[in-house]
């Protein structure tokens, strides 16, 4: 969680904050989805995370993808914007928010995989139609989406 939340965090505590996001949904030559087991929630999701104050949201999506599985992002395609009664969360600790995520695939990256430590347990590609269970359901829209769009 980036310095800004955790900054908000101390004088509001867990009432529900409006969040920006940036996630990356990569795409390997099979069209199977990198999913990451998260240590919060242990639920299988694809990666990203919050926008920095006045940073790109093409800039966090990369840096979040990077940091959580050691991919590089060379391209970014916009898959859309996520928001609504679906995209409310509560953290295990307590904290709650209204995500508005900003989606990209990722089918043109490079890099090793690596999990990200206290934040990932695996990493894994998994068939559009095999999701592992549980699936972070926040994501749900997307990979619906996503879908949608690979049937085209």
């Amino acid at each position: 969680m980036g310095e800004y939340i955790m900054d908000l965090r101390k004088l509001v505590g867990h009432i529900p904050l409006m969040q920006c996001g940036a996630s990356v949904i990569v795409l390997n030559d099979e069209g199977e989805v990198l999913l990451q087991l998260r240590t919060d929630n242990k639920e299988w999701a694809y990666s990203g995370g919050a926008v920095e104050l006045y940073e790109r949201v093409e800039d966090a999506a990369k840096r979040e993808l990077f940091e959580e599985t050691g991919i590089v992002a060379e391209e970014l395609e916009l898959l859309g914007v996520f928001s609504g009664e679906e995209m409310k969360y509560t953290y295990p600790n307590g904290d709650q928010v209204s995500n508005v995520d900003i989606a990209f695939v990722c089918k043109k990256y490079h890099g090793e995989l690596k999990c990200q430590e206290g934040e990932v347990e695996e990493l894994r590609f998994f068939p559009l139609d095999a999701l592992p269970t549980p699936f972070f359901e926040v994501h749900r829209a997307a990979i619906e989406k996503l879908r949608q769009v690979m049937a085209q």
